[in-house]
């Protein structure tokens, strides 16, 4: 069992920055593709960066390309996302989520591939 803890949401305006993180434990933290992402009312789960193993890799939405950024600490268990130039249209819960993979270049996209995931953190952007 992987236990997963979001934090770092609030309230933002329009232009603003927020880092989330996600706090890992249970098990060995580097064997894990982690992913984050985000749910508005009414929407589906969809998915907004992901990040390999060793964090040599990593993939983004269109929509979040060059405004956001995945990270990860190894040695803290921690995952990071930080979100520049956010817009009204980035207001969702966000979720981190873990997938098992034993090659280190493999990263994931879709929701039903995580095992594992955190409560979720509310984000807002006002305009």
């Amino acid at each position: 069992q992987v236990q997963l803890v979001e934090s770092g949401g609030g309230l933002v305006q329009a232009g603003g920055s927020l880092r989330l993180s996600c706090a890992a434990s249970g098990r060995t933290f580097s064997d894990y593709c982690m992913g984050w992402f985000r749910q508005a009312p009414g929407k589906e789960r969809e998915f907004v960066a992901a990040i390999s193993r060793s964090g040599g890799i990593t993939d983004y939405a269109d929509s979040v390309k060059g405004r956001f950024t995945i990270s990860r600490d190894n040695a803290k268990n921690t995952v990071y996302l930080q979100m520049n130039s956010l817009k009204p249209e980035d207001t969702a819960v966000y979720y981190c989520a873990a997938e098992a993979t034993a090659r280190d270049s493999q990263i994931y996209y879709g929701p039903n591939t995580y095992a594992y995931w955190g409560q979720g953190t509310q984000v807002t952007v006002s305009s």
